[in-house]
């Protein structure tokens, strides 16, 4: 193996997971000079499962996933990641959920595929009913399975796949909290104000300061301030996820056409249009407030953390969260929020749903449908409140 191969090789050790162990193969760490690190033991390949998951035993540890199917489902890992193309976030929730069925398994003493049967299967569902897991959660795991065995069948790992007879429950059918226009307001508002950063007595994030020490907000809390007002403004303004909104280099941004590049589920690219708020937000964050935080690490990353790097996906999601929270009078949660309330008001305002799903990048026009029942709901209640013969 030239060098060149094994420093190319290298630049897959780096972890999918919180504190994984990927290491690449060690003939490869050996060609370029480091040391020999621990590797799968079926092979000398990427280890695909995070430290996390390695239970010491003990009375109350979990039953331990039998190596040959933990070796399987890290070869599956490998193949959704380096063969499909699939994002980093996409194989964690994959592996979440096998690993819910394959710990199960092991309770079971399973130790092969080819011991699974559609028993087995079922007593997991059950198991699943018992720890109150909702249709939704289910439907996932069940779909995640059953991609898995229908691989697993293709790699000769079983006889027959148990998986097929399967059937998951319907899902529970729940029309995503929208914001009215007025609470938009008020939360836009509200997130641009800057607050003090937190005394040492202070629980809050440093991300998100929020102390109550009366001092005046420094300069890197405004500057903050003026980061999560973009963060607002876009998410609104364009109807992000808040990964697409995270992943956003400065070169992303057209402010000729007013619109962002993004790049969303399954790798697809699309323009996003913004409007002239979220235009003025971005100006001024990039002409002066972006360099107060941002440090070498950087990059090109258009919105940066408290640390000087790249904003996360925890750290965005909890500016929104407090925010709706400081709100007080809604039950939405979380950044997407936002992004079901764009949707709904775009339609209210006579947008075509078609340019809705490709505005929202929604592979199935189904999922964006599914926003008209909201705007319908709406309909219904002036309907009944305005009409004599309602």
């Amino acid at each position: 193996m030239s060098r060149i191969v094994a420093q190319r090789d290298v630049r897959w050790a780096r972890p999918l997971l919180p504190a994984a162990r990927w290491v690449v193969v060690a003939v490869a760490a050996r060609e370029v000079g480091e040391p020999s690190r621990k590797v799968s033991p079926a092979r000398g390949t990427l280890n695909l499962m995070s430290e996390e998951h390695e239970v010491e035993p003990s009375a109350t540890a979990a039953p331990q996933i039998d190596p040959a199917i933990q070796q399987h489902l890290e070869d599956y890992l490998g193949y959704l990641l380096y063969q499909r193309g699939r994002s980093e976030n996409t194989v964690r929730a994959y592996e979440t959920d096998l690993r819910s069925l394959f710990v199960f398994l092991a309770s079971q003493r399973v130790t092969g595929l080819d011991q699974v049967t559609i028993e087995e299967l079922r007593g997991w569902l059950v198991r699943m009913q018992e720890e109150g897991l909702g249709r939704t959660t289910m439907a996932r795991r069940i779909s995640a399975v059953k991609n898995f065995f229908v691989w697993a069948d293709r790699q000769d790992l079983i006889a027959e796949d148990p998986a097929l007879r399967l059937q998951a429950p319907k899902k529970e059918r729940r029309l995503p909290h929208v914001l009215q226009t007025g609470q938009v307001e008020r939360l836009l508002t509200d997130i641009k104000e800057p607050r003090t950063a937190p005394s040492k007595s202070s629980q809050t994030s440093a991300d998100n300061p929020a102390g109550q020490d009366g001092a005046a907000p420094s300069e890197k809390d405004a500057a903050l301030a003026v980061r999560n007002q973009v963060i607002g403004e876009l998410l609104y303004a364009s109807g992000l996820r808040i990964s697409e909104l995270v992943s956003l280099d400065v070169g992303d941004v057209d402010f000729e056409r007013r619109a962002l590049r993004v790049l969303g589920k399954g790798n697809k690219e699309r323009m996003v249009p913004f409007g002239i708020p979220a235009q003025r937000a971005l100006e001024f964050w990039l002409r002066q407030a972006r360099e107060l935080l941002a440090s070498a690490d950087a990059g090109n990353a258009l919105l940066i953390g408290a640390r000087g790097g790249r904003l996360n996906v925890r750290q965005a999601r909890k500016v929104i969260s407090d925010a709706l929270d400081r709100l007080g009078d809604t039950s939405a949660s979380g950044p997407h929020a936002l992004r079901h309330t764009v949707a709904t008001h775009l339609l209210d305002g006579g947008a075509d749903l078609r340019a809705v799903q490709e505005f929202l990048g929604h592979s199935s026009l189904a999922t964006t449908q599914l926003y008209t029942h909201v705007s319908v709901d709406r309909l219904r209640q002036s309907y009944q409140q305005a009409h004599p013969r309602a």
